[in-house]
């Protein structure tokens, strides 16, 4: 029988998203199949690093196990556990940037999602956009501010995008920061509380539409592309709240013809070849023109709002939904993307 592989759940971070990692490192905990993997979440937030252990669904920290970075491995007693797999659930600073794909590089140690390149191109919002938008894709109008830099004059960003517009953190990430603005007025504050996420801003024109999500993966043998979510907020927007506190409706299959739903499903996964992504991602979109029927979709634009490499993993995030949606069994999807890198 061959001996099991020893899978880290690497989950945690530096950024205002660590809370809602640890939340997808216990939903992986239970997707990942405990007959084929033994499971070990990892917890990071800076240079401390530790192997935790589980408790009432949650991660224990009072019981945990500095990690030795030298090759990744823990020790428990007098027993050294090293890993064969990182399944990272980072989402923000450093698992969603290409920092600790690095790292793992260096070490030999193979993981679930894309290289350097690709988690660094992505998890900048205005040069991932932009870049793809040479390939055909439609992207909403922007621009970027970056600190220290003198902003521009808020009715000339009013003017430039119109309003309604967003204002959000350019490297963050489950909406933290972001503003959907109505005023000149409101310019200025929005653009100071989205630097609170980090460094860089993107202001964004509002794109009025249907908003909805497609996960895809693909191994070695399979393009696999997963029911449509579309995403009906009760909020201005598809904020924090409507994320993680049930204020929104996540319908999948999304209501949509289904030419459209092939047609964003293509583009999906031309958009994860172009890119260069691994394991599995999810695109965001918005569908402008949506028509009431099946005719009439030369008049629809679709409009590509944000790509995210790795996305949340609760029970209740897009992709457990849209696995399930799909008839698919989630340890079937977790061991596709796990024995891929073998």
């Amino acid at each position: 029988m061959q001996e099991k592989r020893h899978i880290a759940i690497i989950a945690g971070g530096d950024s205002s998203e660590h809370e809602v990692s640890l939340r997808s490192a216990a939903g992986l905990k239970t997707f990942i199949d405990a007959e084929r993997y033994d499971t070990t979440i990892v917890v990071m937030r800076g240079t401390d690093w530790r192997a935790v252990e589980m408790e009432n669904g949650q991660c224990d920290m009072t019981h945990s196990y500095p990690i030795d970075k030298n090759d990744f491995s823990f020790t428990r007693g007098s027993v050294k556990h090293t890993f064969d797999f990182a399944y990272i659930t980072i989402h923000g600073t450093p698992g969603e940037n290409g920092v600790l794909q690095g790292y793992l590089d260096m070490i030999g140690m193979p993981y679930s999602c894309c290289g350097v390149l690709a988690a660094a191109l992505t998890f900048n919002k205005y040069a991932c956009n932009h870049y793809l938008s040479y390939f055909g894709f439609h992207i909403a109008n922007s621009m970027i501010l970056r600190a220290g830099q003198k902003w521009p004059n808020a009715q000339k960003i009013a003017d430039t995008l119109g309003l309604p517009c967003f204002i959000k953190s350019n490297i963050g990430g489950s909406s933290f920061g972001c503003t959907k603005v109505k005023t000149v007025e409101d310019i200025y504050p929005a653009i100071e509380r989205a630097f609170g996420e980090g460094d860089e801003v993107i202001c964004e024109a509002f794109m009025q539409g249907t908003e909805v999500t497609c996960g895809v993966y693909k191994t070695k043998e399979k393009a696999v592309a997963f029911p449509i979510t579309e995403v009906v907020t009760h909020n201005e927007f598809f904020d924090y709240n409507a994320k993680y506190k049930g204020q929104v409706d996540e319908i999948t299959p999304a209501r949509i013809p289904d030419a459209l739903r092939d047609k964003i499903q293509a583009e999906t996964l031309r958009l994860y070849d172009i890119i260069g992504a691994q394991g599995i991602i999810r695109v965001d979109w918005i569908i402008k023109g949506l028509p009431v029927t099946g005719d009439g979709l030369q008049d629809v634009k679709l409009m590509l709002l944000e790509v995210n490499t790795t996305p949340g993993m609760t029970p209740t995030s897009f992709i457990p939904q849209q696995i399930r949606a799909a008839g698919l069994d989630i340890k079937d999807v977790m061991a596709d993307i796990i024995e891929n890198k073998f």
